[in-house]
């Protein structure tokens, strides 16, 4: 048996970052008061954003490895801060959890939390812990940009090339390779990999605010199907994506059965998961975007329209709906 304050303590021991980190500078005061301080820098804009990480919603207890949900919880709520072009700061963990997973499970979670709070540099600054039957995460992130760097989803216009980062689908079919194995499972696969331990785009995020090269940005959280429309609808648009252009697994990965026969075109337009970056060019400046970023792939899909339809060019040339089918946890 352990009280609230030995699991504070303990939190704190362990999911601190190195205090040498760019970032510790921000928090004044952390954990151990009643809040924290956090000390903005002049010029910059704060950047605030949560996310909830769930039992039996977002992760299963009995297939993830606690390492991958402390690493994800923090990296995926720092993928909106990467969508305008931000640097994070400081985080805000509130935790509940079973008794039974307050011992081993929760200092492997904190291993992964600390892991991705050191290579992000994003330093933790206090938060809430409770208990409950299930485990429930919320993160919530503090960023900065330069004042009026920002991108929004709201600057799209008519022309403007519509451009992802990454490879689409894999993180949805790395998690049909989890849902197919026994037990938990150690990261083999780059699928795996994406889906487990995934990659907020800060530095291409930043990189092209800075340069002034977006007119608007979102991330692909919920699957391109659906969050394209959200991007759209914020610039009052539309658009039309080129299927055979788009980012995707070969279709040899889903015919090898590890992913349960799934079609590669709708894990990329549907899957979600990738925290891969969504934004559009305009046609002046798409000479000034490279084939990649450090090592990401930059691909046009598609193009921005006046009319606010969101079509879809299929392989074969026939045009159809996009019609969303992504992530929505009311659906």
């Amino acid at each position: 048996m352990q009280n609230e304050q030995s699991l504070i303590q303990r939190i704190s021991r362990i999911a601190m970052p190195n205090p040498q980190s760019s970032s510790a500078g921000a928090v004044r005061l952390g954990m151990g008061d009643d809040a924290a301080l956090f000390r903005p820098r002049t010029g910059y804009e704060t950047i605030l954003t949560c996310d909830w990480f769930l039992e039996g919603t977002h992760f299963l207890r009995k297939k993830h490895p606690p390492e991958a949900v402390g690493w994800k919880c923090l990296a995926r709520a720092l993928s909106d801060i990467a969508a305008m072009g931000g640097a994070p700061r400081c985080f805000l963990l509130s935790l509940a959890l079973p008794e039974s997973h307050a011992g081993r499970w929760l200092d492997r979670f904190l291993g992964g939390l600390r892991r991705a709070s050191r290579r992000f540099q994003c330093a933790l600054a206090g938060g809430d812990t409770t208990r409950n039957r299930k485990i429930l995460i919320n993160v919530t992130v503090i960023g900065e940009s330069r004042a009026g760097q920002a991108a929004l989803r709201t600057g799209a216009r008519a022309g403007d090339f519509i451009y992802v980062s990454g490879r689409l689908g894999e993180a949805a079919f790395g998690l049909q390779m989890l849902r197919g194995s026994k037990g938990l499972v150690k990261t083999s696969t780059p699928q795996l990999k994406k889906h487990l331990y995934p990659e907020p785009r800060l530095a291409l995020g930043s990189w092209l605010t800075k340069n002034r090269i977006v007119t608007a940005m979102m991330d692909l959280s919920d699957g391109l199907s659906s969050d394209l429309p959200r991007l759209c609808d914020a610039s009052g648009v539309g658009a039309r994506l080129e299927a055979a252009r788009i980012p995707m697994l070969p279709n040899e990965n889903a015919r090898s059965g590890r992913g349960g026969g799934a079609n590669t075109m709708h894990l990329a337009l549907h899957g979600g998961d990738d925290y891969e970056l969504l934004f559009t060019v305009p046609r002046r400046s798409v000479d000034r975007i490279p084939g990649s970023f450090q090592g990401v792939r930059l691909t046009a899909i598609g193009e921005i329209t006046r009319n606010r339809q969101l079509r879809l060019i299929r392989k074969d040339g026939a045009e159809e709906p996009l019609i969303p089918g992504g992530w929505d946890p009311f659906r």
